[in-house]
């Protein structure tokens, strides 16, 4: 993850062209990276296959610090699988993995979407596993991204380290309430994971679109998020990759919410959207709630939550002021023997609970990453 001199410790990113989705260059991703390299020195792509988007990338952060996560895209169709799989391999004899490949993702919300279960990908992981330690790659983790309620058993078993998604607002929780919500859902895997690491794979929130129940997409709310989550993951020490770089303007709009365009920190047209630095982790309180009792006083929460929201405010007047009409924004190893198995199973026991009191909103929640 990226040093403590960047904003964030990683940054989604498509390469693809933000206004039309077209297929990238090797020049077209130098100078997307020349503008995030003032925010982070690392970015996590969906696929190293579609559109050829592997090699462009890789050729652009040759003979620099940047540092990539490979994404392998699976669906229902095992071919598309192999396809990523074969150019992960192939591109392993090109370019320097060592230096530069922090990290293997096999797989994107799949079992989420309901086109694998945690026991094929689970396949897929060891699969990868195999395949890179023949090449002499054994020291680069392989995990999977899902939503946090898909992480089950068999899945947590499989990967390096949990790699989970976790978005408040396609719970329809308030902005109020969004931080302790993330949290929640990282200590319940954190418990499940014994001793492997728990790393958010994406978590953000849109700046326009429509409401999700009492989750209302601005400039303000997406701000006020991205600081509460990544101060208090710093005081944590969770790391995470923060979705997504820029608005894409080619996503599709025909979602729950109207939102799939506006997750970026940065505007299509590359420009920031909010001033440098984008948040400020002085005077910031976490909410209340702990990873030993989920439930909180609601005195000492709302205390958190109006210091919080009073230090967004602050902030207001650094949002570049041209960001503020959100039409404008698309135009320019392995588990030790000593887990304690009743902890993990109880874990697993309160992901499914909270599953099924929140299925409603979740089943809503899209792909971030779409082809």
């Amino acid at each position: 993850m990226a040093s403590a001199a960047f904003q964030f410790d990683a940054l989604a990113y498509n390469p693809k062209q933000l206004k039309t989705g077209e297929c990238p260059t090797v020049d077209s991703v130098r100078d997307d990276l020349a503008v995030l390299s003032k925010y982070t020195d690392e970015i996590r792509i969906y696929s190293v296959q579609d559109c050829n988007q592997g090699e462009p990338v890789l050729r652009a952060i040759e003979n620099s610090d940047w540092k990539v996560q490979l994404g392998l895209w699976i669906n229902k169709d095992d071919a598309v699988y192999e396809k990523d799989r074969d150019e992960l391999i192939r591109l392993a004899g090109v370019f320097d993995y060592k230096k530069h490949v922090t990290a293997v993702i096999v797989g994107n919300e799949a079992i989420y979407r309901k086109e694998q279960t945690s026991a094929q990908v689970a396949a897929k992981v060891k699969d990868v596993k195999q395949a890179l330690a023949k090449l002499g790659l054994e020291s680069i983790p392989v995990t999977v991204s899902e939503t946090w309620p898909s992480y089950d058993k068999t899945l947590i078993d499989a990967v390096d380290y949990i790699n989970m998604h976790v978005f408040p607002f396609w719970e329809g929780t308030s902005i109020d309430d969004a931080q302790s919500k993330a949290f929640e859902h990282i200590y319940d895997l954190q418990k499940a994971a014994g001793n492997k690491r728990v790393v958010v794979g994406e978590t953000g929130w849109p700046d326009a679109g429509g409401n999700y129940d009492a989750a209302v997409p601005s400039l303000k709310n997406e701000q006020r998020y991205l600081r509460e989550f990544i101060c208090r993951a710093q005081l944590e020490k969770v790391n995470y990759v923060w979705f997504s770089a820029f608005d894409e303007a080619w996503k599709p709009t025909t979602n729950a919410s109207d939102v799939e365009t506006h997750w970026g920190v940065l505007k299509g047209d590359k420009t920031p959207k909010f001033q440098s630095p984008m948040y400020d982790c002085t005077g910031f309180k976490p909410s209340s709630s702990t990873s030993d009792d989920s439930s909180s006083e609601e005195s000492s929460e709302g205390s958190s939550a109006d210091n919080n929201s009073n230090e967004i405010d602050s902030l207001d007047s650094d949002i570049d002021e041209s960001s503020d009409e959100s039409s404008e924004i698309d135009e320019s190893s392995d588990e030790s023997s000593e887990t304690d198995e009743s902890t993990t199973s109880n874990a697993l026991s309160r992901i499914g609970s909270s599953m099924s009191t929140t299925a409603a909103s979740v089943v809503a929640l899209v792909a971030a990453a779409l082809f």
